[in-house]
């Protein structure tokens, strides 16, 4: 089990080093372009399977312990340590990050963006799933800072050098944004190794801060979740998101609204809930405040853009919908509740699997029309996805009602769950403060399924397809391979919750309330 964490963590770095280098003579097939394009789908495959046993392996009678653990002194004078693990809160996401990354090593293989060469493609893809793999993983302060770092350079390159219009813009505003924040969060997480005098995440979350004063909880608290909040995003540091999202080549739009979001909401669960309570409480009601705003402005913001006449794109406007669900993952993690923190961690697994499968759905559409504008995909008769690639328009009806929250489909739980946290608050919260940021939240999601059901009467209905018109091509081999997973765990997350639950759960009352691990 240590050995597989570590090759979890490690191998996507060594397989982007071996990415650079030349193929070997028989293992080039028709091209190098195509030796190295397999070789990411061999390593996130690799990465994948060993992902599989860990979570087969994992002793899910006890999912509050950290397992498979590794703890390796590594700079002596700082004590900072090698230190991994995984429990029932990091597992999820560790397994969520290993099939995103090979579904789009996968998809990529078929479907490579345009761009540079395919080596540095495959290889920052590897770098970043290594990154946000060990963000997940590690249990050291010093680690996890320079973990979150990791993915930005890969990030930045993905969308520079293989997106849209306006890609360097978007990319520059990106870095610039999650690099200011990390600078402050970073000074955190030194306020609180420093004044604690360990950095080692399991030791402080075990002391549950009683090792901290209030004041220094609550400035570590201020400057962690400043860096965690754009990360997530939350409203109003949101702004960097919809301009990467729109810029950005499809992979890389799964993988960013897929994975790396989740870092930041990790971080709260992981770091400031359970080491800095009592600065936690202070802020808990601004961060619910913040998060019930970004619920209603993502909202308003896709309504605006499914209007006809707004020319609104379509990767846009998925993206615009994160900024409204992670809010309810935020508001989840603001009440401070088993059932809230639990909803927000079921809630990132939900929003990984559907918003990538809509990132997946919207880059197809654009590949075949050539646009995501909503105006000229609707045109006098709409895309009419129904009539002429019937499975292609299921599958992004599908995709939409299952964001909207459809009971039965992932995206349900989550939310409902955040809601019934912000229906009674941990003690020492405002309870109805808490109760006007549910009413808040509930009407959100009431906005949330008008925006998608305009979007699926829009791309999916109209008119049949007029005579001498091209035919577009429905769903491909490569798309199904790469898409079905997707489908099969929003399905099977919205009928058995208890799967996710029952390991996040004993993980998230332990986490809450200190003591042994």
């Amino acid at each position: 089990m240590q050995f597989l964490l570590a090759l979890i963590v490690a191998g996507p770095l060594l397989g982007a080093v071996a990415a650079l280098l030349p193929a070997p003579p028989g293992l080039k097939g028709k091209s190098p372009d195509q030796a190295v394009l397999r070789h990411g789908v061999t390593v996130t495959g690799v990465i994948l399977l060993a992902a599989i046993v860990l979570a087969l392996g994992f002793d899910h009678a006890h999912p509050s312990r950290m397992q498979a653990t590794t703890d390796i002194s590594w700079i002596r004078a700082l004590d900072v340590r090698i230190h991994l693990g995984v429990d029932g809160i990091s597992l999820p996401l560790l397994v969520l990050t290993a099939l995103l990354a090979f579904l789009c090593a996968l998809y990529s293989y078929f479907k490579m963006p345009s761009g540079p060469s395919p080596k540095a493609f495959v290889a920052l893809l590897l770098v970043l799933e290594s990154g946000t793999l060990a963000t997940f993983a590690v249990l050291d302060l010093v680690l996890f800072f320079l973990a979150f770092e990791t993915v930005l350079i890969p990030m930045y390159f993905l969308i520079a050098r293989w997106g849209g219009a306006g890609r360097r813009a978007a990319a520059w505003k990106f870095i610039l944004y999650t690099l200011l924040g990390s600078v402050v969060m970073l000074l955190g997480l030194l306020l609180i190794g420093v004044k604690a005098g360990t950095f080692d995440m399991v030791a402080l979350a075990t002391d549950n801060g009683r090792g901290l004063t209030t004041s220094v909880q609550v400035i570590a608290v201020l400057a962690i979740g400043l860096g965690l909040a754009v990360k997530t995003p939350m409203w109003p540091l949101h702004s960097w998101l919809p301009d990467a999202h729109t810029a950005a080549p499809t992979v890389g739009s799964v993988l960013l609204a897929g994975v790396l979001l989740k870092m930041g909401t990790y971080g709260f669960v992981r770091i400031v809930l359970p080491i800095a309570p009592d600065g936690m409480r202070t802020f808990a009601p601004y961060l619910a405040a913040f998060a019930v705003a970004g619920i209603i402005y993502g909202s308003l913001a896709c309504l605006a853009l499914v209007r006809p006449g707004s020319k609104g794109d379509l990767k846009r406007l998925i993206a615009y919908s994160s900024v409204g669900h992670m809010g309810f993952v935020l508001l989840g993690i603001a009440t401070m509740t088993p059932t809230g923190v639990n909803g927000a961690l079921f809630a990132n697994i939900a929003h990984g699997l559907v918003t990538g499968l809509l990132f997946f759905l919207v880059g197809a559409v654009k590949d075949r029309y050539g646009t995501a504008d909503l105006d000229t995909l609707a045109g006098a008769t709409g895309a009419a996805l129904y009539g002429r690639a019937p499975r292609l328009g299921a599958l992004l009806a599908f995709a939409a009602v299952a964001s909207l929250g459809l009971p039965g489909l992932a995206g349900f739980w989550g939310e409902m769950l955040a809601l019934f946290g912000a229906f009674a608050p941990a003690e020492g919260l405002s309870r109805p403060a808490f109760l006007t940021f549910m009413a808040i939240g509930a009407f959100g999601t009431l906005l949330t399924a008008a925006y998608l059901l305009l979007v699926v009467r829009r791309v999916c209905m109209g008119g049949p397809r007029p005579a001498g018109e091209t035919a577009i091509a429905d769903v491909q081999g490569y798309e199904f391979a790469a898409w079905t997973p997707l489908v099969a765990l929003t399905v099977l997350a919205g009928l058995w919750p208890a799967v996710l639950l029952g390991l996040t759960d004993p993980a998230v009352q332990q986490l809450l309330a200190g003591g042994p691990r």
